[in-house]
């Protein structure tokens, strides 16, 4: 049997199904996108840009920026491609939070468009796809991840992009999009190696469902080949230095399951969605599970949710880019909701003014709209959030260490290092610190700790945010400050303590092995 026959021979596995039957009138057109889409994906990369100014940098852009002028195939806790977009952003148009974010707005925009690419591969007509597409516009973990520019944006988009490439082969028997699989999950693994877990998730759900017989053609086989390729370099770089992932694999999961994390897993990742939105995301999700040809997807999205679930539950968008599936299926079920009550118009209006009502409600929680000097007066978790709190003081902790280091200078204590407890810190001096003439900046916090201590003295360190890490290795520390960010916000940075260590036990290179923290 040729390949192309063995792909079809699939296909009567599945044959009773809607997306078989005679085609109703909408789905004539299946790859039309209508122009409203388009419009919401435009107006929500308009917004992402108006706002992408507004306070600061958060933490992750100053480290991948730094990163970014320490190029290489791998880090210890992520792969090279978001640090080489930051670094090309910052070479092209300077260091400004715009520049970094001009990537994930329009990575924001192309989920949309995707997520009614996926209704209409579904079956969804106009109504099904621009539902899926307003969902996914007011959907707060792409209204929040697409504001930063961190691994985050581009993982959010290479996984739909994966996904909807296998989903073409499949259900439309075009076996060459397994070559443009191929290169969207080499992308995502380039950026993130948590598309492994798609791509696992991904052929157990071919493997149990009707379309098993591809997994004989050669296509499915070329795309991975491709990925392989593309994320090679990646392996080896992890190969040759320890397989730090692995580490920071074992950290995160340490961190993000506590017994709260549990709790609110689930919860979380309805919430993700959209606070009035969910509803749509679980009726897709039972949709995916009830229409046969699709249920490869169904059992995808089932092993990645339990997944992060039972081992990250901290950390709840890692399912989300399965969203735009999930979203498009449940557009094609709110379509048919809306078809089948005699008052349609108010069916429709309901599920329009849903999403974009919930979002009204929280995004002040997901974008810095409110005045800068305003934001201590949001809830305890937007001051802490990546895109709101957290963008704010940094700017300000690398004029409060300079002033330190001048003050410790005029004393004849001229620091000769400056050593900190994590890479936001360090990343933040690296960055925004140049103007200030600062000592070299050091720290043993994830990929600052490989790229080691140079030929820093350690005869008088100015420590941040790290006393009790190092004071064991210094015959006198003291405590010189504590710094808090401005205009009262109370971030994940609050309460930074700033002091001076001298009198070292050993060299800087002799430290270094005992001070590594990843995480």
């Amino acid at each position: 049997m040729n390949e192309p026959s063995a792909t079809a021979a699939a296909r009567p596995q599945v044959a009773a199904t809607t997306m078989t039957a005679e085609p109703p009138p909408a789905a004539l057109h299946a790859d039309r996108v209508p122009l409203l889409v388009w419009v919401i994906a435009a107006a929500f990369v308009a917004i992402e840009l108006a706002v992408s100014g507004r306070y600061g940098f958060m933490q992750d852009e100053l480290y991948f920026i730094e990163a970014g002028r320490h190029l290489a195939f791998g880090y210890v806790d992520q792969p090279p491609l978001t640090p080489l977009v930051d670094r090309g952003a910052d070479l092209l148009l300077g260091v400004t939070p715009t520049a970094i974010r001009i990537i994930p707005a329009l990575a924001g925009g192309a989920v949309i468009v995707l997520a009614a690419r996926f209704a209409a591969l579904f079956g969804a007509g106009r109504v099904g796809r621009v539902v899926a597409a307003l969902v996914m516009a007011c959907s707060p973990v792409l209204l929040g991840a697409d504001h930063v520019g961190n691994t985050t944006p581009i993982d959010l988009l290479a996984w739909p992009a994966a996904l909807f490439c296998v989903a073409i082969a499949l259900l439309r028997d075009r076996p060459r999009w397994w070559l443009g699989a191929g290169v969207a999950a080499g992308l995502g693994l380039e950026d993130n190696n948590l598309m492994v877990l798609l791509l696992v998730g991904l052929a157990i759900g071919i493997f149990l469902s009707g379309f098993r017989p591809v997994l004989r053609t050669r296509w499915p086989w070329a795309g991975a080949g491709i990925a392989a390729l593309i994320w090679a370099p990646n392996v080896v770089w992890q190969a040759t230095h320890g397989w730090p992932q692995l580490a920071m694999a074992s950290a995160l999961h340490h961190e993000n399951s506590t017994p709260g994390a549990y709790i609110a897993g689930l919860p979380d990742q309805l919430l993700y969605l959209g606070l009035l939105a969910f509803p749509i995301a679980i009726a897709g999700f039972i949709r995916l599970w009830r229409t046969p040809e699709l249920r490869f997807v169904a059992i995808t999205v089932t092993i990645v949710l339990v997944y992060v679930l039972a081992w990250v539950p901290g950390k709840p968008y890692y399912f989300d880019g399965l969203a735009p599936a999930v979203v498009a299926a449940g557009g094609l079920a709110t379509e048919q909701w809306i078809s089948r009550a005699r008052r349609r118009g108010f069916r429709l209006g309901l599920a329009l003014a849903a999403p974009l009502v919930g979002t009204a409600v929280a995004l002040p929680a997901l974008l810095p709209l409110v005045p800068v000097t305003a934001v201590h007066s949001l809830p305890a978790a937007a001051q802490q959030s990546a895109a709101v709190g957290n963008t704010v003081g940094w700017p300000q902790l690398a004029e409060t260490v300079a002033a330190q280091d001048a003050a410790l200078a005029r004393n004849g204590e001229r620091p000769t290092s400056i050593f900190t407890g994590y890479y936001a810190e360090s990343a933040a001096l690296d960055v925004l610190g140049g103007g200030y003439h600062l000592p070299p900046v050091l720290s043993g916090h994830n990929a600052y700790w490989m790229w080691g201590p140079g030929q820093a003295s350690d005869r008088t360190v100015l420590v941040v945010d790290a006393l009790g890490q190092v004071r064991q290795y210094f015959a006198e520390c003291r405590l010189l400050t504590t710094w808090n960010p401005p205009y009262h916000v109370n971030n994940d940075w609050t309460g930074i303590q700033i002091g001076v260590c001298t009198g070292p036990t050993a060299s800087w290179h002799s430290l270094w092995p005992h001070l590594r923290r990843y995480e």
